[in-house]
């Protein structure tokens, strides 16, 4: 640390800051490189880690459902769905026939048509009971942990995979709406197995998706390293130029949250456009957005990080306003920092009490995050204590058109008596002592 001419204006500071050390083409390159090269896996990193986290996380995708089976459009669309089942796997009309008076029995067509309707409204009625929405969550959850044993090689109990495909049979739950709807066992024995029956991935997808879970699973966690690791590279090779690095990796992880987010839109736009049957367009509008709802999280965090990042390099930078802003905290983070440590302290506790994030829910992102906002405290003092040095204080840039020309501060003795109190407190380290007090003799 070197402590400055006491005599200094904001000015000087600004000045001074301003000026960075050059970097030659090549390293400026090789920096750049490593910039572009994180962001793009950081891209890459929040998509795969999405797919972990929801896809294949049994508690996500048990959230997943209940919101889903909760969800007024899904709930009519699935009781079109399940009437529809009904009605392509039963001869309802003759159903009906066997409980008709004979006079009414050539009626039966008619009145099966007419009934539709009403069925598929009283299916949505039973899908906002509790009871039945519970039977679909524990449906479900046990078809994903089925389908998640196959992806990952493992022994899938209820899941087939002859005939060239693997298929999730949803046939009981067919058959329960039919007793919900008044039709008979006799009737209801009638419905083929296959009704209900979901085609998940055919055999020649099988190995493909078992291959690619695996990737998912190494790559969700070792991607995230290897983006902190090449942005880190990357502000080590800065020297003279860190700050700048700094804020362009913010921006550049601020940047892939965002394209995450623009992606998550506009392929939900396509996917529902071009895959949903007319008529099923907003409930599956709501399932994909409901699926993806991890995604926009881990999109919006890392747009939240990014621009703290940004805005922090830009903060220690050599903006006036930013050299002001340092100058009127330097007092209180070069001489009191167990305020400072207090403070931060205690707003990062609230931020993890929040946990507005998946990082802040999880020990070692608390831990990761805490020791960044630790690091950038102590930078940030590193760099007041160089710039607004204990025992010395800028004269206000408005008092004079020059250094030479603003009011010294104090004499000598003050300036030493100020220095011994702030040592014997410990708010200064020995050696900072000695080189004040050398100034000051100077």
């Amino acid at each position: 640390m070197s402590v400055a001419d006491p005599r200094r204006t904001l000015a000087d500071v600004v000045a001074k800051a301003a000026t960075p050390k050059p970097l030659s083409r090549k390293r400026r390159i090789v920096i750049w490189a490593l910039v572009i090269l994180a962001t793009v896996l950081a891209l890459v990193s929040i998509l795969t880690t999405w797919v972990n986290r929801q896809m294949l996380d049994n508690t996500a995708w048990n959230k997943a459902t209940t919101q889903t089976i909760q969800d007024p459009q899904v709930q009519s669309a699935l009781g079109g769905f399940m009437v529809n089942q009904l009605y392509e796997n039963i001869d309802v009309a003759q159903a009906l026939q066997q409980h008709l008076p004979p006079a009414l029995k050539p009626l039966a067509p008619q009145l099966a048509g007419a009934l539709q309707g009403p069925a598929e409204r009283a299916v949505t009625l039973l899908l906002q009971r509790p009871r039945v929405q519970n039977t679909f969550i524990q449906a479900s959850a046990l078809a994903h942990e089925k389908l998640v044993n196959v992806l990952e090689d493992k022994t899938g109990h209820g899941i087939s995979t002859g005939n060239g495909v693997v298929t999730l049979n949803a046939h009981a739950l067919v058959v329960d709406v039919g007793t919900q709807l008044g039709l008979s066992p006799d009737v209801l024995a009638q419905l083929p197995n296959k009704a209900g029956t979901i085609t998940l991935m055919t055999s020649d997808q099988l190995s493909a998706a078992q291959n690619g879970v695996k990737a998912v699973h190494v790559l969700s966690i070792w991607l995230l390293v290897g983006v902190l690791v090449l942005y880190g590279l990357a502000i080590y090779l800065a020297r003279g130029a860190r700050r700048a690095t700094l804020r362009n990796a913010g921006l550049g992880l601020a940047m892939a949250g965002l394209v995450t987010l623009v992606i998550r839109h506009l392929l939900g736009n396509y996917l529902v456009d071009a895959l949903a049957t007319p008529g099923y367009q907003p409930a599956t509008h709501r399932m994909y957005l409901i699926g993806t709802s991890i995604l926009g999280q881990i999109g919006a965090a890392a747009v939240l990080y990014g621009a703290v990042t940004a805005l922090g390099a830009i903060f220690a930078g050599p903006s006036h306003p930013a050299v002001w802003l340092r100058q009127r905290l330097a007092p209180t983070l070069n001489e009191h920092q167990g305020i400072i440590w207090g403070t931060v302290g205690f707003v990062y506790v609230l931020a993890v009490l929040w946990g507005g994030t998946h990082a802040l829910r999880e020990w070692w992102g608390i831990l990761l995050l805490g020791g960044l906002v630790a690091l950038g405290v102590v930078a940030l003092r590193r760099q007041t204590l160089q710039e607004f040095p204990i025992g010395a204080a800028l004269a206000p840039a408005a008092a004079s058109a020059s250094a030479a020309d603003a009011p010294a501060v104090g004499d000598r003795t003050a300036q030493l008596a100020r220095l011994e109190e702030l040592h014997a407190s410990g708010a200064i380290s020995d050696e900072e002592f000695e080189r004040a007090k050398k100034t000051a003799l100077n």
